[in-house]
């Protein structure tokens, strides 16, 4: 659902790539279209058992082969699913599809072939120059373009509109050389995205109807036949609750594949996706990830919260980075030696930073932060039944018997917390369920708080909460 990104500068081409067009014929290179060329690419990686799309997470047996087999028929696609749901970063991946270099006119505004030149100034120097004229080369991280689709957006902005300055500079209003082209005819021989197409005006979507089927753009009320070569992809949330706008029907009927995507399905997804979007400023420990999944799995289902809106993977990435942050916070006001270690009493702090990006049902006005609060005691209780279920924790229980109490909380150590709680029989053992073998004193302070938390929520042990932010377990 996002680790390879578009590259933002572009590359020196290999010296060895032919640079005029009797080079490039002599070369044997042959010119295909893009969606023969994504054919050709995906079938490879499909036989080398390449990954496909690289950084997408959790779509392997679902997503990527309707994906893949739209791709293969050549079909234009719209992706159909919530916020969050990795729709972009999917689309974004498509670039790896492409060769890695392919050959232009030098200079050419379309990224136009040498072998088919579109625009009449193009023509015109492929018949004057013949095998001289230039071949330049350009990287696949080029041949995309993407566009977010926002009420202001014009066919201009899209398709092109007549330049004036080209007409004050004598051409007649009718040249088509008189156009400043568009993003969509600029990505010519790529991939165009349109990111939340219903968003897109009708009227605007209108505009791409040519473009998809008959292959021509009309500008100012004049036609110019342009058979560009590029794969349309789009984004869209489903219809069912977006009000903003919706994709009107010719449009949707020239898109040759709808592709529904979706949330995480497993707990161990979310933690991958977690693990690798996340970017952390302190040690977030496994059993924590845990808790943030199911945390976040268990805010989506929740009837309090609106499902039509979704609860955005983006939700636990900033949960983790925010749990990161506490720790760093603690860790520099507390005095802690060592690296930084997230514990259980910094989820806490995701509830009033994170609330906000929840959409909560009419009527639970006032109740957010209860609701939120109770959703993660109940993740943290389910990750102590997945990790430690059945875990001897006597020596845990036996600060109930013996009438002590442990303090911690913001400013609370590492180290003192473990002074407080001393020799206790089989933590080795609850550490190394947690994942926390190779204990530092961060660490184990970090599956000590876990185990103290989890033990009241499971009514074995009390717990007090003071005004200051410290927090007592014991009796």
């Amino acid at each position: 659902m996002s680790t390879s990104e578009i590259p933002t500068l572009p590359l020196e081409p290999p010296a060895e790539l032919p640079r005029t067009l009797g080079a490039l014929r002599a070369s044997g290179h042959r010119h295909v279209g893009v969606k023969q060329e994504l054919r050709t690419n995906l079938v490879a990686r499909m036989r080398a058992g390449e990954d496909r799309f690289p950084g997408v997470v959790g779509y392997e047996d679902t997503v990527a082969p309707e994906l893949e087999r739209a791709l293969l028929a050549g079909h234009d696609v719209v992706l159909l699913g919530e916020r969050g749901q990795g729709k972009t970063r999917l689309l974004r991946s498509l670039v790896g599809l492409l060769d890695e270099w392919t050959p232009v006119i030098e200079g050419s505004e379309l990224n136009e072939h040498p072998y088919a030149p579109l625009t009449p100034a193009s023509r015109r120097r492929v018949a004057a120059e013949g095998d001289d004229l230039p071949v330049a080369w350009l990287h696949r991280s080029l041949r995309y373009g993407e566009k977010l689709a926002t009420p202001d957006t014009s066919v201009g902005d899209l398709i092109g509109d007549v330049d004036p300055v080209k007409v004050a500079e004598g051409r007649a209003l009718g040249d088509p050389e008189t156009i400043h082209f568009g993003l969509v005819p600029r990505t010519n021989r790529g991939i165009f995205a349109v990111n939340e197409l219903p968003d897109l005006a009708e009227r605007i979507q209108v505009s791409l109807l040519n473009v998809l089927e008959e292959r021509d753009i009309q500008v100012r009320g004049y036609q110019l036949r342009l058979p560009l070569d590029l794969l349309l992809v789009a984004s869209a949330n489903p219809e069912d609750y977006t009000n903003r706008g919706r994709i009107i029907s010719p449009l949707k009927d020239r898109f040759g594949a709808e592709v529904r995507t979706h949330y995480p399905l497993e707990v161990s997804t979310e933690i991958d996706l977690v693990r690798q979007e996340a970017d952390v400023v302190a040690e977030v420990p496994e059993h924590l990830l845990e808790v943030i999944a199911r945390f976040t799995r268990a805010v989506r289902e929740s009837p309090a919260v609106d499902p039509a809106s979704g609860v955005s993977a983006r939700f636990s990435i900033a949960a983790a980075e925010t749990v990161s942050a506490a720790a760093l916070r603690r860790h520099a006001l507390s005095g802690e030696t060592g690296d930084p270690v997230a514990r259980v009493g910094d989820l806490h702090t995701v509830v009033s930073v994170l609330g906000g990006k929840v959409e909560f049902e009419q009527g639970e006005e006032g109740r957010e932060v209860e609701v939120l609060e109770h959703l993660l005691r109940t993740a943290i209780a389910e990750t102590y039944r997945s990790l430690l279920g059945g875990a001897e924790l006597s020596g845990f229980s036996e600060l109930v018997t013996e009438g002590r109490t442990v303090e911690t909380g913001d400013l609370v150590p590492a180290e003192k917390l473990l002074e407080q709680v001393g020799t206790i029989a089989g933590l080795a053992h609850v550490l190394d369920r947690l994942g926390l073998a190779d204990a530092t004193a961060g660490r184990a302070a970090s599956g000590v708080e876990f185990v103290l938390e989890s033990l009241h929520l499971t009514r074995r042990l009390d717990k007090l909460v003071l005004d200051d932010g410290r927090t007592v377990y014991g009796s």
